[in-house]
């Protein structure tokens, strides 16, 4: 097993130190006993390979779109036995992307209408900047 520090984890993490200790914070990575040479006490904490799992899982799952909360869950979950919630979990995130990419592609072509109808002509208000105010375009 390797054994690395906080400083250590983060950086293989792709995260920084402070990341580290908010995921501790939420429950989410666990917080090592400090250890010196005389063995527990006032020393650094040491995190292992299974610290380093647990962090690419939630940089993993904040990634596809999970929230912390339903991250936490995700990590409770038993892998064999617990996959209809974790399909329950992954059925309501799609759904939140499948509206989301609806408002992006309505946002766009929104925009591509006002930029048409800017480009259309030179005269009076620029249609974007109208419709950006609320005057109709």
């Amino acid at each position: 097993m390797n054994v690395r520090t906080i400083a250590g984890l983060a950086g293989e993490g792709g995260v920084g130190v402070e990341t580290i200790r908010f995921y501790q914070r939420r429950g989410l990575l666990p917080t090592p006993e400090r250890w010196s040479r005389d063995g527990v006490g006032g020393g650094i904490r040491r995190y292992g390979d299974e610290d380093l799992r647990r962090l690419k899982f939630i940089r993993s799952a904040q990634t596809a779109g999970f929230t912390l909360e339903q991250i936490k869950e995700l990590l409770s979950l038993d892998a064999g036995e617990d996959r209809a919630r974790a399909r329950e979990l992954a059925a309501e995130r799609l759904a939140a992307l499948d509206r989301t990419i609806a408002d992006l592609e309505q946002a766009r072509a929104g925009l591509r209408r006002l930029a048409g109808a800017c480009a259309s002509t030179d005269a009076g208000p620029c249609p974007i900047i109208a419709a950006f105010q609320g005057e109709a375009a």
